[in-house]
């Protein structure tokens, strides 16, 4: 085997390796005999089937096949004896032609940057400290009961909170909508969805009661043929209901899996969850101060541009439907960034190899289990991640990755700050 390497600028590398075409020969035949004993076709008594009829029917798949585990081994040793760390899989380029009894091909691919030794003595790092109290647990059972709210028709006039359904028609200086007849519609009085003017008058109305209104339609209202005008509305009351929060009792925590249906085994099931949940949230703030801080201190690592186009694609794709592709403007607008998100990335990596950090199997499984926990059946996303080596692969350095920030905090001028749950998981609920 023959490897030249050319450095085609940045990070960009090209390897161009050459093996005997006999190696390929040699392969191809094992496979090609070891077919003619064993296939099966009609018409033919196994073992018996022609060479000639193997060779065309088998031969492509059989070379390609032999050919790409060539390639593969030859690059890996070629790789291993240049000591070169491709940051993605290599773009292969051949004719797969024998010259001069070799075969050559090219594997073009960037490669880690050169990065520099972190002293993270000199970071300062805030580390966020929280517990789950008492109350915290209380505000989840309300909201929990709030989720399972039913409706309540009430003979009395509507008040704040009450859900009102009623049918209407607006009528402008030149068109009546809808043309004929009502629309319909229901709102949750005070919860902001309806215009002002229209909550205040349904306020105090009782079923069957009708009213008109003046309303003034704001320029960017959703409808383009009321927006920025002055209508006359025609409502009708068909509804009044007031919401009925379920009783904290045993039925109500059996919903939740809770069998005994005391309350006690049901706190501690809350708190259990929001612990849980804390904590992620608490390692996820380290881990993002950790990588900001990092990249601050170190902009100029070099950014392969495989990494940084990943990482903007995926930053783009957040909030978009699964297989919706986003604009090129908000790719673009990612790469800042996405760049940032690299630099830490490379740099954390960096800090694991040094240091001879390796995913504890512990918290790997950990974090198995509680992504687990979220789905109907959790020993079955279990066995999906044994199973599956990419899934596997992301857990490992996502556990990894908060090792890190864990051993960057460990050593770094580290200052902590305490807050409450809902600070640090609901921020700006209360604001």
């Amino acid at each position: 085997m023959q490897v030249s390497l050319e450095n085609v600028g940045g990070l960009e590398r090209r390897l161009t390796v050459k093996f005997p075409s006999a190696d390929l020969d040699g392969r191809v035949r094992e496979r090609m005999l070891d077919l003619g004993r064993n296939v099966r076709l009609n018409g033919f008594r196994p073992g018996k089937v022609p060479s000639k009829v193997i060779e065309q029917r088998f031969g492509a798949q059989v070379r390609g096949e032999a050919f790409s585990e060539i390639v593969s081994n030859t690059l890996q040793k070629a790789l291993g004896e240049q000591q070169l760390r491709p940051v993605a899989a290599p773009s292969i380029s051949t004719n797969g032609q024998t010259e001069n009894g070799e075969i050559a091909y090219t594997a073009t691919f960037e490669v880690f940057p050169e990065l520099p030794a972190v002293d993270v003595t000199a970071l300062s790092i805030e580390r966020i400290e929280a517990s789950v109290s008492d109350a915290d647990i209380d505000n989840m059972i309300e909201t929990l009961r709030k989720q399972r709210t039913r409706l309540q028709r009430v003979e009395r006039a509507a008040q704040a909170g009450d859900h009102v359904g009623f049918e209407y028609y607006t009528q402008t200086a030149d068109l009546r909508l809808p043309a004929e007849g009502m629309d319909r519609g229901s709102s949750i009085l005070g919860s902001g969805a309806l215009l002002a003017e229209i909550d205040a008058a349904l306020l105090g109305q009782t079923q069957d009661a009708e009213l008109e209104l003046d309303v003034a339609f704001p320029a960017e209202f959703r409808n383009e043929q009321l927006a920025g005008k002055l209508a006359r509305m025609h409502l009708r009351v068909l509804t009044v209901q007031e919401p009925v929060l379920p009783m904290l009792n045993a039925e109500f925590v059996r919903q939740f899996g809770i069998d005994s249906g005391e309350l006690e085994d049901f706190r501690r099931e809350v708190r259990a969850n929001l612990e849980r949940e804390l904590g992620a949230a608490v390692t996820a703030r380290l881990k993002g101060e950790v990588a900001e801080k990092l990249a601050a201190a170190h902009p100029e690592v070099t950014v392969p541009k495989a990494m940084l186009d990943a990482e903007a694609q995926a930053l783009a794709r957040m909030g978009l439907a699964q297989d919706a592709q986003p604009a090129p403007e908000r790719v673009e607008a990612a790469r800042a960034p996405a760049r940032i998100r690299v630099i830490a990335a490379l740099l954390m990596g960096e800090i694991a190899r040094r240091e001879g950090l390796q995913p504890d199997p512990q918290r790997v499984a950990t974090l198995m289990a509680s992504i687990a926990s979220t789905y109907e059946d959790p020993q079955q996303v279990i066995e999906l991640y044994q199973r599956d080596q990419q899934l596997l692969a992301n857990l490992r350095t996502r556990v990894l990755e908060d090792q890190v920030a864990e051993w960057v905090a460990a050593h770094a001028q580290t200052t902590a700050r305490t807050i409450s749950f809902d600070e640090l998981l609901r921020p700006g609920r209360n604001g």
